[in-house]
């Protein structure tokens, strides 16, 4: 049975396109969105060839990545200009971000998880996992992300590619 590991944004900082997300990263986020999409219909379309997949949805990492010392700072100090009013939000955000995240939250947390996931037998694999440790509620819109999608998928007579199987 082949196997299929999908790391939405790993490395990257936030990796979610539901649940909680900040400000003036929308460009981001939409970016996430489409990655996650994407998985998704991936899952639909290997599923009769038997190819197993899961999405592994890393949360906000404001240590051991470079994303948030790397993001939002604009290089047109003319355009940045026009939007001082907002000079330092992203910097709160990060700072913000950092207070809720516990000191033992380690980017490694979602590499531990892809390993633990190839290891799992075969038909046992999650459809996802999120690795949160700011709790930013993407797992509980998930949770009725996927009954819904399992719901639409039976509705429209496709409830077989719920499930990874070899057909011909």
């Amino acid at each position: 049975m082949k196997s299929v590991i999908l790391v939405t944004g790993a490395g990257t900082g936030i990796g979610k396109s539901k649940g909680g997300f900040p400000p003036f990263m929308g460009p981001y986020g939409a970016a996430k969105a489409a990655m996650d999409s994407l998985a998704v219909t991936l899952a639909y379309e290997l599923a009769r060839f038997g190819v197993e997949t899961s999405i592994v949805v890393p949360g906000a990492f404001t240590s051991g990545t470079d994303h948030f010392p790397s993001a939002g700072k604009p290089a047109d100090s003319a355009r940045a200009a026009a939007y001082a009013r907002y000079d330092g939000v992203m910097d709160q955000i990060g700072e913000r971000l950092t207070a809720l995240t516990p000191a033992d939250a380690d980017p490694k947390a979602v590499a531990d998880e892809v390993v633990r996931i190839v290891g799992l037998a075969k038909g046992t694999r999650p459809m996802r996992s999120v690795i949160d440790f700011v709790g930013d509620g993407a797992a509980q819109v998930l949770e009725v992300s996927e009954r819904v999608r399992i719901e639409f998928a039976k509705r429209i007579g496709m409830g077989d590619l719920l499930e990874a199987k070899v057909s011909r």
